[in-house]
C-alpha cells in the first residue's frame, strides 16, 4: 500500500477521524454544536503532540518527513478549517442554550438574509485556513533548505488555535443567556483575518503546549457538564 503507517502519523490520522466524526455529527439534523466541539478538542489534543511524536523516530527518511508535513496540513484543513464551519452551521439550526441541550431547534433558522451572510463568513474562514496552511507549507519547505533547526516563529495565527478559540466561545453560553450564534460567527471572521495576517507568533515549547492542553481539558470537562445537564 502507498503511504506511511508507522506510529509517527497515528495521531494525525486520529485527528482526521475525529474531525470527520465531528463534521458528521454537526451536519445531522439532530446534531448539536456542543457535540461537534468535543471532536474539535480531540483534534487539538492530537495535533499538540503529533510533531513531537514524529520527531522521536531518528531514522526518518526525507520522504517520511515530507509526507508527515503534507498529511498534517491536509488533516488540519479538515479539523480546524471545515469542522469549525460545520459547528457554526449547526448553530444556525440548533439553539446552543445550555439548559436545553440537545433538543431545541430553531424553527426558521436566523432568517434568509442573515444566513446568507453567515455562509459567506464560513467560506471566507475555510479559504483563509487553506491559504494559511499552504503558505506555511511553502515557507517551511524553503526554510528547511537552509536551516536544520525547528521553526521558532509562525507568521499569522496557526489554524490549530481553532481548537481552543471556538470551544471558548461556546463556553460563553454559561454567562450569556441569549443565543451566541452571531458571536460565534464574529469570532470566526476575526480568526480568519488573523490566519492571513503578517504578525509573528512564537512557537510554544513543551510548557506552552501543556498549558494549552490543560485549557483544552478544562473546556472538555465544562462542555461535558453542560451536555449532561437536562
Amino acid at each position: 500500500m502507498i503511504g506511511v503507517f508507522d506510529y509517527t502519523v497515528w495521531l494525525t490520522y486520529l485527528s482526521l477521524i475525529s474531525a470527520i466524526l465531528g463534521i458528521i455529527v454537526s451536519l445531522q439534523q439532530s446534531g448539536h454544536p456542543y457535540i461537534g466541539v468535543f471532536f474539535l478538542l480531540i483534534c487539538g489534543l492530537c495535533d499538540a503532540f503529533d510533531g513531537k511524536v514524529a520527531r522521536t523516530k531518528k531514522n526518518r527518511t526525507d520522504f517520511e518527513k515530507s509526507y508527515g508535513i503534507q498529511i498534517d496540513s491536509l488533516s488540519d484543513i479538515v479539523a480546524f478549517g471545515v469542522l469549525p464551519a460545520c459547528i457554526g452551521n449547526a448553530m444556525i439550526r440548533v439553539s446552543p442554550t445550555i439548559s436545553e441541550i440537545p433538543t431545541i431547534h430553531k424553527e426558521n433558522g436566523l432568517g434568509f438574509p442573515n444566513e446568507i451572510f453567515l455562509y459567506i463568513i464560513m467560506i471566507l474562514y475555510m479559504l483563509a485556513a487553506l491559504i494559511r496552511l499552504a503558505y506555511f507549507n511553502a515557507t517551511e519547505e524553503e526554510r528547511q533548505k537552509t536551516e536544520d533547526e525547528v521553526r521558532k516563529y509562525y507568521t499569522g495565527l496557526p489554524v490549530t488555535s481553532a481548537a481552543l478559540i471556538f470551544p471558548t466561545v461556546l463556553l460563553f453560553q454559561y454567562l450569556i443567556p441569549e443565543d451566541i450564534t452571531l458571536v460565534y460567527y464574529g469570532v470566526m471572521l476575526l480568526t480568519a483575518f488573523l490566519f492571513v495576517s503578517r504578525f509573528k507568533v512564537k512557537k510554544p515549547g513543551l510548557r506552552g503546549i501543556l498549558i494549552m492542553v490543560g485549557i483544552g481539558l478544562v473546556e472538555f470537562i465544562l462542555l461535558g457538564i453542560s451536555l449532561c445537564r437536562k
